[in-house]
């Protein structure tokens, strides 16, 4: 009863944006042995001391992914993510990487170096796709798309100024009925709906909720775990200040299973 009460006044302090009680135990479950794995595979000693800041176990354990699984994680960045849905979906699972070629033009090291990962026998199920930004398809139908600090990225000029409605559904097509969209980004002001992708790299959650429901998904709930109060949301996200702990929102939508 106490622990009931506890996560009932948790929610009110917080503001109505995110008390959404679909989500409330998204980090708060137990953790299975395959992502525990997934995580402590000596592969991934590198990434390991930046486990505890992004909050990978919490971040896996909401995008539901689970070993079988075949993800499409859009624009990739180093491979972070991609190497734990690699352990987590294992051999009957894969994980599709897949870079807008405007993006990758800018990032040529990382996709060079994705694509050396994805060369080792131990990533043996991850692909690396390149396409135009504006045309996002997939090899075949997944369980889950993930994309983590760029979707705002997409309706900018060097993107050719995609709709992020557009990228919405073609997600959407791309994804299994049942299948689920993760979108993590950096919090923009409130109100201020797409103004600041391009000067501040951030977007209001509230215009990719939209958005993202506009394209026929259905809003699934949101985590809590990468939001960070003391971030201002009025400088850019690489400010010394700030960077690398900015106040992130993580939503999850879901395609309809019929």
């Amino acid at each position: 009863m106490r622990t009931l009460v506890l996560a009932a006044t948790i929610a009110l302090a917080l503001p109505a944006v995110h008390a959404v009680p679909v989500a409330r135990n998204a980090g708060q479950q137990a953790q299975p042995p395959y992502l525990t794995a997934a995580i402590d595979d000596p592969a991934r000693q590198a990434d390991r001391t930046d486990d505890a800041r992004r909050k990978i176990a919490q971040v896996m354990a909401f995008a539901q992914v689970k070993p079988g699984d075949k993800v499409l994680e859009l624009i990739p960045g180093s491979g972070y993510f991609t190497r734990v849905f690699s352990g987590v979906v294992g051999p009957r699972g894969h994980v599709y990487a897949l870079w807008p070629n405007e993006y990758a033009a800018e990032s040529e090291s990382d996709v060079s170096n994705l694509r050396k990962l994805a060369s080792q026998p131990h990533y043996a199920n991850v692909s690396v796709l390149t396409q135009p930004a504006a045309q996002l398809s997939a090899p075949e139908s997944v369980d889950v798309v993930f994309t983590s600090q760029n979707y705002h990225d997409y309706p900018d000029k060097f993107m050719g100024h995609v709709d992020p409605v557009t990228l919405d559904k073609q997600v959407f097509k791309a994804l299994k009925p049942g299948g689920v969209f993760v979108v993590i980004d950096h919090v923009a002001p409130a109100g201020s709906g797409m103004s600041d992708t391009d000067t501040l790299h951030r977007i209001d959650p509230a215009i990719v909720k939209q958005q993202a429901e506009s394209a026929g998904f259905v809003f699934d709930g949101e985590s809590s775990a990468l939001r960070n109060p003391a971030d201002p949301h009025t400088i850019k996200v690489f400010d010394k200040s700030i960077r690398g702990h900015t106040d992130q929102f993580m939503y999850r939508f879901r395609k309809p299973a019929k």
